[in-house]
C-alpha cells in the first residue's frame, strides 16, 4: 500500500482490505442465501465513508434510497429528489465500496418523476444509475409498474419492487401509515408482489405491512426475495436507513427502528451488531417492531 493510501487526508476512508474475505454478492448469491434460509441485511448509505465501513462490516446490500431527500437534504418527502442527485450519490458509494471489500450488491433508487411517464424514461433514467455503479435499480408501486418492471428486466437490469407504504406516493396514501390491514388491501398486495415476481423482480422491499401479511407474501415468492421494513421478521431479509439504526435523526423515532450505536464503540461495530441481529433473527422483534 502507497503512503498516499495509506494516509489519506482527513480520514475519510479506511484503508483497502488486502483480500477479500467473502464472495461478492451477486443475484445467484442471494438466490443461495434465501435458499439456505440466510437472512439479507441491508442498510441505506449515500456516501463513500459510511458505504466503505458498512461494506467492511458484512452488510449484504446498500440501498443509495431516495430517503438522502430527507435524512441528508432536510426535505419533508423524497419527492423532489432529481435523478442527477441519485446518480451523484451512487457514484459515491460505489468509490468508497471499491477502497475496501467491493462485495457488497448496490442498489439505486430511481427518483419520483424518472419512470412514470413511460417504460422508455424508465430504461433512461436505469441506465444511468447503472452507469453510475448501481447493481439494480428500484422502483416504487404495483399495478402500472409491472409491465415497466418487465421491460427492465428483458433488457439485462435487475428490479427490486417496493410496496406498502411508498413513500414517493405518501400523499395519496394518506399520510405515513401501515397498509394491507384491511381485507382489500392485503388482495392488493399479494396480487401485485406476484405479477412483479412474474415480471422478473428479484427483490421486493415490504414497507410498513403486518407481519403476518408480510410472511405470507414471502411465502408466495420463491425467486423475489422480501426486504422488510416495519413488516416483521418473516421477511427474507431487513432494511433500516442508516441514520436510523445509528439514533441519529431529525424527528420522532419509527417504530420498526432500533439504535444500534447504543452500546457500540464505533459506528462500524453498530453496523456489525445490526448484520449480526437480522442474520440470527433477534432483528427485528414482531412484538416491538411490529404490526
Amino acid at each position: 500500500m502507497s503512503d498516499t493510501t495509506a494516509h489519506t487526508p482527513y480520514g475519510t476512508l479506511p484503508a483497502a482490505a488486502p483480500l477479500p474475505p467473502r464472495k461478492p454478492i451477486s443475484l445467484p448469491r442471494l438466490q443461495e442465501m434465501r435458499e439456505r434460509g440466510e437472512k439479507i441485511a441491508m442498510l441505506t448509505a449515500y456516501d463513500a465513508t459510511f458505504a466503505a465501513v458498512a461494506d467492511h462490516a458484512g452488510v449484504d446490500c446498500l440501498l443509495v434510497g431516495d430517503s438522502l431527500g430527507m435524512v441528508c437534504q432536510g426535505r419533508p418527502s423524497t419527492v423532489g429528489v432529481t435523478l442527477e442527485e441519485m446518480c451523484y450519490h451512487t457514484e459515491c458509494v460505489v468509490r468508497g465500496v471499491r477502497r475496501v471489500q467491493g462485495t457488497v450488491w448496490i442498489i439505486g433508487d430511481l427518483p419520483f418523476g424518472t419512470y412514470q411517464e413511460s417504460r422508455e424514461q424508465a430504461l433512461r433514467s436505469a441506465a444511468a444509475l447503472m452507469q453510475a455503479g448501481a447493481h439494480m435499480v428500484k422502483l416504487e408501486g404495483g399495478g402500472w409498474t409491472v409491465e415497466t418492471v418487465r421491460f427492465l428486466v428483458e433488457r439485462g437490469i435487475p428490479v427490486c419492487a417496493h410496496l406498502g407504504l411508498t413513500p414517493q406516493t405518501v400523499h395519496a396514501l394518506g399520510g405515513y401509515r401501515v397498509q394491507g390491514r384491511s381485507h382489500a388491501e392485503a388482495e392488493r398486495l399479494r396480487r401485485d408482489a406476484l405479477a412483479l415476481q412474474d415480471a422478473g423482480a428479484t427483490m421486493l422491499v415490504l414497507e410498513m405491512v403486518p407481519a403476518a401479511l408480510a410472511t405470507e407474501i414471502t411465502q408466495q415468492l420463491p425467486r423475489c426475495h422480501t426486504i422488510g421494513i416495519g413488516s416483521g421478521r418473516g421477511t427474507a431479509g431487513q432494511v433500516l436507513v442508516m441514520h436510523d439504526m445509528l439514533g441519529i435523526h431529525l424527528g420522532k423515532t419509527p417504530k420498526f427502528v432500533r439504535n444500534f450505536m447504543e452500546g457500540a464503540a464505533s459506528v462500524r461495530d453498530a453496523m456489525a451488531a445490526y448484520v449480526a441481529a437480522v442474520k440470527d433473527g433477534t432483528f427485528p422483534n414482531d412484538a416491538l417492531h411490529a404490526w
